[in-house]
């Protein structure tokens, strides 16, 4: 096989309380990529569509994820074309770069006849995130490449783990069409927390992933409670409290900023109360004068996808 094209999901990343270690896939929106062997090696980004992003590899988060890949690969005759069809906005708080990253190392390992393990991938798709955001972290990129929600024990070393997923949670995205860089999300935190509030973040981290296993709604809806990274970017969207309360209202399990935002995710029991609460959404956001999107999606269990 000389070329594949595969769809990489937008994810959730923090998911309320699990700031850098809990994510999740979704089955859309998300990015399509074409990924060919190349008589030249190294790595050479032929396009990029939908979005004004660098075609040098060394600034290109999927060209900075196949190098990883390369290096760990150590065959200095390989190479790699790739085309990217942009989807996810950069800056959207759903794993743009994520997206990106996880879909060029899936797609190559792939076509180099799958050498590497998932979370050997998600390693290589890490360095993409660096790029983005002066971290390399993993809570975007697992969900990625692995499906479902996932959760990051440890970093050093590196310790992903799948989460069971119950079938019947959706979720529901408002994307208001404002950048907020990832990079400058992260600046703002602050570098000390509370005792206090680091006990009552660790006891809604541990309920989520009960609730998860047990698919005990009640228990979720709980935990999905941030007091350490929320309540300093909420000033960073439009009507977040509002807009957070309303969908709760509306029937929501409860949700919170996606990532580094701006965008706003609501996990909700079913479809039909995921799609009224992306009702309410556009109640609260048509007013603003904001533009926006809203995605309605069953939770991703197989992350990124072969297409052709």
């Amino acid at each position: 096989m000389d070329s594949i094209k595969v769809f990489a999901p937008g994810t959730v990343a923090n998911v309320a309380c699990g700031f850098d270690v809990v994510g999740l896939a979704m089955d859309a929106p998300g990015d399509e990529m074409i990924i060919r062997r190349s008589e030249q090696p190294g790595v050479q980004i032929k396009a990029v569509h939908g979005a004004r992003l660098s075609t040098d590899a060394a600034q290109n988060v999927a060209g900075v994820a196949l190098q990883a890949l390369l290096q760990k690969y150590d065959n200095p005759d390989v190479g790699f074309e790739v085309e990217i069809f942009k989807n996810i906005q950069p800056g959207s708080g759903i794993g743009s770069s994520a997206a990106s990253s996880a879909g060029a190392v899936v797609g190559a390992n792939h076509l180099l006849g799958q050498p590497f393990t998932p979370k050997q991938l998600v390693r290589f798709a890490m360095e993409g995130e660096r790029l983005a955001s002066g971290a390399a972290h993993a809570d975007n990129v697992a969900p990625a490449i692995m499906g479902g929600f996932t959760l990051v024990r440890s970093y050093k070393p590196l310790d992903i783990t799948s989460l069971h997923t119950p079938a019947d949670l959706w979720v529901t995205v408002i994307h208001p069409q404002i950048e907020v860089k990832t990079s400058d999300a992260r600046e703002i935190l602050k570098q000390k927390v509370l005792m206090t509030d680091a006990i009552r973040q660790w006891g809604n981290v541990g309920a989520l992933v009960a609730g998860l296993y047990q698919e005990n709604y009640g228990l979720i809806s709980r935990s999905l409670e941030d007091v350490i990274v929320e309540p300093v970017r909420a000033i960073l969207i439009p009507a977040f409290y509002e807009l957070k309360l309303k969908c709760k209202e509306t029937g929501a399990l409860g949700g919170g900023i996606s990532g580094s935002g701006p965008s706003v995710f609501m996990l909700s029991k079913g479809e039909t109360i995921a799609r009224q609460v992306a009702a309410t959404m556009d109640s609260v956001y048509a007013p603003l004068g904001v533009d926006y999107k809203v995605h309605v999606s069953p939770i991703n269990k197989e992350g990124v996808k072969v297409i052709s």
